[in-house]
């Protein structure tokens, strides 16, 4: 009843929710995205996006149906690996962002090796900046991270606007340097957060250095200074800066997924994990 490829295109427009960017992604006409998903909502019965020309929202029958896209999608895998002979084998080493910490990663990489229990994933948390430097000297072989300035590669996974964050009853002086919770270079929230600063020609202090996500948050949970971050993925407890601090816009960001070299043995296996990802890409934007 639901086809394969039309359940694939609804879940990238799902993610992206942009049938433009989700013609890019798929690497086919915008034309054939519709058509997909015009049938696929005949097939249902009902409409899955809610779209005009400036939005595309998911309807609450297409929140259901992407529970559903998921399984049937892994289902339809299993299946064409089962009947098909093949078993993917050998080390993948999966380099991801600390920004994907506490979201609900860990439920794809699970799923991932319960399909493929005789891949050995090896995984790196790293700044989004140190990952393509590994990546790029040949120590990982696919990577989930933020894509840097000026940088056209890699598949989008998802775009997101970049904020500021702190304590709830933060309050940041206008007329003080900005206190700042930021993490080491090369990160790309770092340069992006000084360069707006810089641009704005605003005084800045560090309040605060931290390689690991929960080092930042509970700097920021203890008021010392405000971080960037991305808007999507604030952390419990924690708030976008209201506009009376006169902070600077820090733009979007977009998260992709970069192969490496793969040597012999990680070559299908790096696919087989980034169409996982790619599929379940929503889960990405959401807590665990």
């Amino acid at each position: 009843m639901y086809d394969p490829g039309q359940l694939r295109t609804f879940l990238t427009v799902a993610q992206t929710l942009s049938f433009t960017r989700a013609a890019g992604r798929l690497g086919v006409r915008q034309s054939t995205v519709s058509q997909h998903v015009r049938r696929l909502e005949q097939a249902a019965g009902q409409p899955l996006f809610s779209r005009d020309t400036h939005s595309v929202e998911l309807t609450e029958s297409g929140e259901a149906m992407l529970g559903f896209a998921r399984t049937i999608l892994a289902a339809h895998e299993r299946a064409s690996a089962f009947f098909g002979g093949t078993r993917l084998r050998g080390r993948l080493r999966f380099g991801v962002s600390e920004d994907f910490v506490l979201t609900r990663l860990p439920e794809i990489l699970r799923s991932f090796r319960q399909e493929h229990p005789e891949v050995d994933l090896e995984l790196t948390v790293e700044l989004s900046g140190t990952l393509h430097e590994q990546l790029a000297a040949g120590l990982l072989d696919l990577v989930l991270a933020k894509r840097r300035a000026g940088d056209i590669h890699g598949a989008l996974v998802w775009r997101s606007s970049l904020a500021w964050i702190g304590a709830p009853r933060l309050r940041v002086d206008p007329d003080r340097p900005v206190p700042l919770i930021l993490y080491p270079p090369p990160a790309i929230t770092r340069s992006r957060a000084l360069d707006a600063l810089g641009a704005q020609g605003r005084a800045w202090r560090v309040a605060c250095t931290s390689s690991s996500l929960s080092g930042l948050t509970a700097a920021a949970h203890a008021g010392l200074g405000v971080m960037a971050h991305t808007r999507g993925l604030v952390p419990q407890g924690l708030v976008p800066v209201t506009a009376r601090a006169g902070l600077p816009e820090l733009g979007e960001v977009d998260f992709v997924l970069v192969h490496g070299r793969r040597p012999a043995g990680a070559h299908e296996a790096a696919d087989a994990l980034a169409d996982a990802i790619l599929t379940g890409g929503d889960r990405l934007q959401r807590p665990a």
